[in-house]
């Protein structure tokens, strides 16, 4: 039987990771941890799982530690999770499936995925931005896993937020990170195909946890301007301090019915739409 290697890298997530590791512990060959020096309990979750701990220097573009993890895995499949998300019952029957799976087996049950155009959908907007995902002519190297985000109180289900699709499960050696963008997209050398259940993911379960973060990606983005050199000028102002924000409002809002999943619906759009302005205002201060 092919093994799974779960891997992740934390960073002070003593009160997330225990939450995490349950949910993979019953089908994970190995657990293999890189942890940024945390100064809170996390390494001592990881040893009651049985985890391999790789201590190393936390970093600003996490991918970096992400991907020493996976480069750490020694099993034939690699499921890479951060500590907020939990893989719920559903998604981890299907994991062991698709493991067991000859390749035409594979074709045939990503033929009949149910909700096969949503993610076909999905697919295309993210090949859109980020060019084109794997290899269609070689053989399944990795997945789509849709993605379900608890925010303050809620899964957001609309606002062009589901279904989230992050690559996370892969064959070893068949993708990677390439650690220039805390939002890039995983590189894939064979064909990328869609698992149907969701990964759990609890990145925001309060609004002062969500501005934390908030907080930290714009000052990431602004840090970006920096090294991109981006012109100080009423240009840049306009664009990143209403056209942007502006633009990105009305899409997530009412052009993809954020305003069904309610008030969290509005927090989430209006503050995403923030980050804009936030993160230039940051660049222009930093001299």
């Amino acid at each position: 039987m092919k093994k799974i290697s779960v891997v992740l890298a934390t960073f002070n997530e003593s009160r997330n990771l225990e939450e995490c590791l349950k949910s993979v512990k019953d089908f994970a060959s190995e657990i293999v941890i890189v942890d940024g020096q945390s100064s809170d309990n996390t390494a001592n979750i990881a040893k009651k799982f049985g985890s391999k701990i790789i201590s190393v220097p936390n970093n600003p573009n996490f991918h970096i530690n992400k991907q020493m993890a996976i480069d750490a895995a020694s099993e034939d499949w690699i499921l890479q999770l951060d500590a907020d998300e939990r893989v719920s019952k559903q998604l981890a029957e299907e994991i062991v499936k698709v493991v067991g799976m000859t390749e035409k087996e594979i074709e045939e049950y990503e033929s009949k995925l149910p909700n096969k155009k949503l993610f076909e959908r999905h697919t295309k907007i993210i090949e859109e931005r980020d060019g084109k995902i794997g290899d269609d002519k070689k053989t399944y190297s990795a997945f789509f896993i849709p993605r379900k985000n608890y925010f303050i109180g809620r899964y957001l289900i609309h606002g062009g937020v589901y279904p989230d699709g992050v690559i996370r499960f892969f064959r070893k050696g068949g993708a990677y990170l390439p650690m220039k963008d805390v939002h890039e997209q995983m590189r894939v050398l064979g064909k990328v195909g869609w698992l149907e259940n969701d990964l759990l993911h609890f990145d925001s379960p309060t609004f002062s946890r969500y501005i934390k973060k908030w907080n930290r990606y714009t000052t990431f983005i602004a840090n970006q301007f920096k090294e991109q050199k981006l012109p100080k000028n009423i240009f840049s102002f306009l664009n990143y301090c209403f056209i942007k924000p502006s633009n990105w409002f009305l899409l997530t809002f009412f052009r993809h019915k954020g305003f069904l999943d309610g008030y969290q619906g509005f927090i989430f759009s209006l503050f995403s739409s923030l980050r804009f302005p936030m993160a230039y205002i940051k660049y222009v201060k930093n001299k």
